[in-house]
C-alpha cells in the first residue's frame, strides 16, 4: 500500500512539473467567488422555465470547490466540485475552452481546488450544472485523499463516500476525514447549531454570557483530578479548571444575578466512550431559585435546541427512541437503590452497605462512606436502565460538597442529575451558600482525601470569604455540551463530536 501511494504522490509531482511548464499558478491568492453550490442548484430550479436544456439563455456564475470526480468523454468532461454547501456539476467542452485549457484538464488530481465560471443548464437527466468557460487552479492536491470509488454514469454523484474508513487515522486527520465525508461534516454543523441555540435560549432570558479563568490557583467545582501547570514568571504552580462553577457563583455574589458560561474545561482522567481530558461545558447560574425550578427550566432548555437542530423532539440514539417532550421522569436516587437491593439504604451502616453491594457485584472499596456506596450501587444497578429523559434527584451530602441540604432529609442535598440513554447529561444544584457549611463540607472533603480518594474538593478559602459576603439563594446546572451533540446527532463515542480529540500516542 505505501508503494502505491509513493508511485501516485509521484505521479502528482510529475503534473505539477508540467502545470509549472505550462505556466499555469499552482496556488492561487483568491477567487472571485459569487453563488456557492447550493445557490447554483437552487437558482436553476428557480429559473427552469427561463433556461432551455441546451442553455441557450445563460445565466452566469462564478464558484468554487474541491474536485470530487472527474470523467472524460473525447472532447468533453464532466466534473463534480464540491463546497461547504455541498456539491454541482460542471461540463467542459474543447470548443469553449480551447486547446490548451482542455489538454490541462488532464493534469488535474482529485481533491485539486478549483474556481469555474460560465453558464448553468440542467442536462438531459436532470441534473444542475454549470457549463464552464474558464477554470482556474486555485490549490494542487499534492496527497492524494483517500476517496471511495467514483461512478462513470453522466447523472451520478461522481462519488462513493467512505474511502477513509480507519477510525483511528479519521481522527488524526480530521482535515482529511471532514474532506471526503460530508456526514461528518455535518455532525460538527449540528454542534455549531446545538451551541448557538444554547446561548440564544439563555440570552432571550436575560442571562448573561461572561468568561472566567482556565487557569486557576485553586481547582474546584467538581471532583476531579486536574492538570497541573507552572507559571514561570511568578513561580507559581496553577491548574487547569475542571469546572466554572466557583467562578460564576462568585458573580452571584456579585449581584449579577444571571450568568452562563459556554467554555473548555479539563480533567486528568481516563479515555472512553464519553471522556475526553478537554470537553466543552455550559454553566449556568440563577439568582433566587433552586433545583426544582431548575428542572422546568432544563425541560424547556432541552427541548427547544433538540426541535431547533432536528426538527421534532423524538431522536433516534444508537437503536433507542428518545422523546424529548415534556415534563420528564423523577427518580430519588435513595429509594431507587434501596428497591434495587430489597433493603432500605438509608437505614444501612457504610460496613454492611459495602458488604451488600460487593454480593450485588458492585466494584466497591471498604474505606468508602455511605454516600459515595449510595451513588456508586445508583451508577451500576440503576443508571443504565435510564434510557428516557429522566431527573435523578437528592444525592448524598458525602458527593455533593457544593450542593444545598435538603430542606427534610439532612443527610441528602437538593441536586439532580440528568440521565438520557443511560449516561449523565447534566447535573445541578440548589446551591450552598452558608460559609460555614461550606468550609464543613470542604474539610469533609479533605479527611476523604487522606484517606486515599484522589478526586476530592480542595478547600478555597476565597470562595469561602465569597460567600461570608453573602449569596442569594442560587440555582446552578453544568451540561456536557459534547455528551449533549452526541445524543443529538446520533454518535456512539465522544471523539466522533470533537474536531480534534486527545489521543494515545
Amino acid at each position: 500500500m505505501n508503494d502505491e501511494w509513493n508511485q501516485l504522490r509521484q505521479q502528482r509531482q510529475e503534473k505539477i512539473e508540467k502545470l509549472r511548464e505550462s505556466e499555469i499558478q499552482l496556488y492561487a491568492y483568491n477567487y472571485p467567488q459569487d453563488h456557492t453550490a447550493k445557490e447554483v442548484v437552487d437558482l436553476l430550479n428557480q429559473k427552469d422555465e427561463e433556461i432551455g436544456t441546451d442553455g441557450e439563455k445563460q445565466l452566469e456564475v462564478s464558484i468554487a470547490g474541491r474536485l470530487l470526480s472527474i470523467r472524460s468523454h473525447g472532447k468533453s468532461s464532466f466534473a463534480h466540485i464540491e463546497d461547504r454547501t455541498g456539491k454541482v456539476q460542471i461540463y467542459f467542452k474543447l470548443d469553449i475552452l480551447g486547446k490548451d485549457m482542455f489538454e490541462a484538464l488532464d493534469l488535474l488530481d482529485l481533491g485539486d481546488w478549483l474556481g469555474v465560471n460560465g453558464s448553468i443548464f440542467r442536462t438531459r437527466t436532470g441534473e444542475a450544472t454549470v457549463q464552464v468557460r474558464d477554470w482556474t487552479l486555485l490549490s494542487k492536491s499534492v496527497r492524494q485523499l483517500p476517496l471511495g470509488k467514483t461512478q462513470s454514469e453522466e447523472n451520478s454523484s461522481g462519488t462513493v463516500y467512505g474511502g477513509f474508513s480507519n477510525v483511528e487515522m479519521r481522527y488524526r486527520q480530521r482535515y482529511a476525514d471532514l474532506a471526503v465525508n460530508p456526514e461528518v461534516r455535518e455532525v460538527f454543523r449540528s454542534r455549531s447549531k446545538i451551541i448557538s441555540t444554547l446561548r440564544k435560549f439563555l440570552d432571550d432570558r436575560d442571562f448573561l454570557e461572561v468568561e472566567t479563568p482556565v487557569l486557576q490557583p485553586i481547582y474546584g467545582g467538581a471532583a476531579a483530578r486536574p492538570f497541573v501547570t507552572k507559571h514561570n514568571s511568578l513561580d507559581r504552580t496553577l491548574y487547569l479548571r475542571i469546572a466554572d462553577e466557583l467562578y460564576l457563583k462568585r458573580l452571584i455574589v456579585g449581584g449579577m444575578g444571571r450568568v452562563y458560561e459556554i467554555s473548555k474545561d479539563f480533567r486528568n482522567e481516563g479515555i472512553d466512550r464519553f471522556h475526553n481530558p478537554e470537553f466543552t461545558m455550559l454553566e449556568f447560574y440563577q439568582a433566587f431559585t433552586d433545583y426544582n425550578e431548575l428542572m422546568s427550566f432544563t425541560e424547556c432548555m432541552l427541548s427547544t435546541v433538540v426541535n431547533e437542530v432536528k426538527g421534532s423532539l423524538e431522536l433516534e440514539y444508537q437503536g433507542q427512541n428518545i422523546n424529548f417532550k415534556g415534563p420528564f421522569d423523577r427518580v430519588s436516587m435513595l429509594p431507587a437503590v434501596s428497591e434495587i437491593l430489597g433493603e432500605d439504604a438509608g437505614e444501612l451502616r457504610p460496613t454492611q452497605f459495602y458488604e451488600i453491594a460487593k454480593e450485588r457485584g458492585v466494584q466497591v472499596s471498604e474505606n468508602w462512606g455511605w454516600g459515595k456506596l449510595l451513588d456508586k450501587c445508583f451508577g451500576e444497578l440503576v443508571q443504565p436502565s435510564l434510557i428516557q429523559p429522566t431527573f435523578v434527584i437528592d444525592h448524598p451530602s458525602e458527593i455533593s460538597p457544593l450542593a444545598k441540604a435538603h430542606r427534610h432529609t439532612p443527610q441528602l442535598t437538593e441536586r439532580f442529575e440528568l440521565f438520557i440513554a443511560g449516561e449523565e447529561i447534566a447535573n445541578a444544584f440548589s446551591e450552598l451558600n452558608d460559609p460555614v457549611e461550606q468550609r464543613a463540607r470542604f474539610e469533609g472533603q479533605e479527611r476523604m482525601k487522606m484517606d486515599g480518594d484522589e478526586e476530592t474538593h480542595p478547600i478555597d478559602e476565597d470562595y469561602i470569604r465569597a460567600l461570608e459576603y453573602g449569596m442569594p439563594p442560587t440555582g446552578g446546572l453544568g451540561m456536557g455540551v459534547d455528551r449533549l451533540t452526541m445524543l443529538i446527532t446520533n454518535q456512539s463515542a465522544i471523539r466522533d463530536v470533537i474536531l480534534f480529540p486527545v489521543l494515545r500516542d
